[in-house]
């Protein structure tokens, strides 16, 4: 009898909008025009800057491994990009650059989840967050945030969800699917009663910069005592480099250290090498005309879909999602999302990915490509409802 894969492997479910993006390229590849608006993607290429310092590195042969924790350049560059822009003074000695922000998630919480563990999550939220928890034996738990609170987690929400096995909570703003922030006082609220249960407080920040209102603040203007995950993915534009960091509680640097050396050796270093120009004059010109093209395309996506009937209890504050009802529309959201891409040539992601708490009424729209592109999008899935 061959061997059986590990226990862990039993709840962890497919990551349900990538095997609909294959099948979206599958029609493509037959000739189809399909509209991509289901994989979190921003659609602009990687800034000329940042493009220029890799192949500069490149020319010059010398791509070794870098420590552990990343470029010394690097991680003061990140430093320096904190005190600058959002005020906040941090040492560059608890900044990890990591393969991605996925890499940063992954030490975060091999440092921090004890098997058994139990782990505050919202529920809709990342998917992955809940997989990487069970992948070190914790227990996620999903707390089903309210519309009414822009589906971002309350204090008193923390307080009923929490007992002697909870050993943390991570928690996003901007948020995916959804795109709401948490408010600043709410997070210090958070922050405060986790910190007096003796937990771990994890914020993802992997869509800071992409704010459409206000130029949020990040939680380390709350406490020095948090785990910030951070991207170039998204606001930077770099997702296929997979490049990422972590900004960490001084006391965990060296646990982080030893399970970057161990899991990952080090992040790409033609990568690095590049994001060191993502901080350049230059490159951030280039991101805050892309932010505001964002804003515009958000503007028009989110009264356009109301037209049509689907409803948006929560209006994106940031990243680049409309997380909206459908459920007056139809009464299982992945059977439409399938039928519209195979009828429509329109892809998005059902709620299935998202969560327990009524995935089958919501689907997220990513506003990841041009006004044109959301506009014939809008007329394909109005002529699909008519029908």
């Amino acid at each position: 009898m061959p061997p059986l894969p590990a226990s862990r492997l039993a709840n962890i479910e497919p990551f349900h909008v990538m095997e609909l993006l294959t099948r979206a390229k599958a029609l493509e590849a037959t000739g189809r025009d399909i509209i991509h608006m289901e994989i979190g993607e921003p659609d602009f290429p990687t800034p000329a800057p940042i493009i220029a310092a890799a192949q500069a590195r490149l020319a010059c042969g010398d791509i070794f491994y870098t420590p552990a924790l990343g470029l010394p350049a690097l991680r003061e560059a990140i430093a320096d990009h904190y005190r600058t822009r959002y005020g906040v003074s941090i040492s560059p000695n608890r900044i990890a650059v990591t393969a991605g922000a996925s890499g940063a998630l992954l030490l975060a919480l091999a440092c921090m989840v004890s098997p058994g563990s139990e782990w505050l999550l919202t529920d809709p939220g990342y998917p992955c967050n809940a997989n990487f928890v069970r992948a070190f034996e914790g227990r996620p738990v999903g707390i089903q945030v309210r519309p009414e609170n822009r589906f971002q987690p309350t204090p008193d929400e923390i307080e009923h969800h929490w007992n002697e096995r909870t050993g943390g909570a991570l928690f996003a703003s901007p948020a995916n699917p959804t795109g709401t922030l948490i408010d600043e006082t709410v997070l210090r609220d958070i922050a405060r009663r986790v910190t007096d249960k003796g937990g771990t407080l994890i914020v993802d920040e992997i869509y800071q910069g992409l704010t459409y209102e206000e130029d949020a603040r990040s939680a380390l203007s709350i406490s020095d005592d948090i785990f910030i995950v951070q991207s170039f993915s998204k606001y930077f534009n770099m997702t296929g480099w997979r490049l990422g960091w972590l900004v960490v509680p001084e006391r965990h640097t060296r646990d982080i250290e030893k399970l970057a050396q161990n899991l990952f050796i080090a992040a790409s270093t033609v990568a690095q090498y590049g994001a060191l120009a993502a901080f350049q004059p230059e490159t951030i010109d280039i991101l805050e005309q892309r932010r505001a093209e964002f804003k515009r395309r958000r503007d028009y996506l989110v009264p356009a879909l109301e037209s049509l009937g689907f409803h948006l209890p929560a209006k994106p504050e940031g990243a680049f999602y409309a997380y909206a009802d459908c459920s007056t529309l139809t009464p299982d959201s992945h059977q439409f999302a399938l039928s519209l891409l195979e009828r429509a040539g329109v892809a998005v992601t059902p709620g299935l990915d998202f969560g327990v708490a009524a995935p089958r009424s919501h689907i997220r729209f990513a506003y990841t490509t041009g006004i044109e592109r959301l506009q014939e999008a809008i007329d394909r899935i109005g002529t699909f409802l008519a029908k």
